[in-house]
């Protein structure tokens, strides 16, 4: 059994290591808050963020059966029409995600 002076310094080099590198992501942001390369990424990334989901989503869809092809194409025009009204990409995402999901549920069911 180690003894309670190295167990404590055990604990302790673990909560310093552990608090640092929480730590450094922040120190080293710091600088790039001014950045306008920042702004500009903060600005279009949701755009970004979005292609990426739709390009995902759609790789892999059977496009040739026709009640798939249409609850895929009713959850992106509602997904997009939502960003576009609210312009909140969390609200569409979730949003086009379920109205995906229930249509699938229907059709599979069906």
């Amino acid at each position: 059994m180690p003894s309670t002076g190295y167990l404590i310094a055990a604990v302790a080099v673990a909560a310093a290591v552990t608090w640092a590198l929480r730590a450094v992501p922040f120190a080293a942001l710091a600088p790039l808050r001014e950045s306008p390369v920042l702004h500009y990424l903060s600005a279009h990334m949701p755009a970004g963020i979005m292609v990426v989901l739709v390009a995902y989503s759609v790789h892999n869809a059977d496009l040739r059966t026709p009640p798939h092809a249409a609850a895929l194409g009713i959850a992106l025009i509602v997904t997009v029409g939502l960003h576009l009204w609210r312009g909140n990409a969390l609200l569409s995402i979730l949003t086009g995600t379920a109205v995906h999901v229930a249509l699938a549920s229907t059709i599979l069911a069906a």
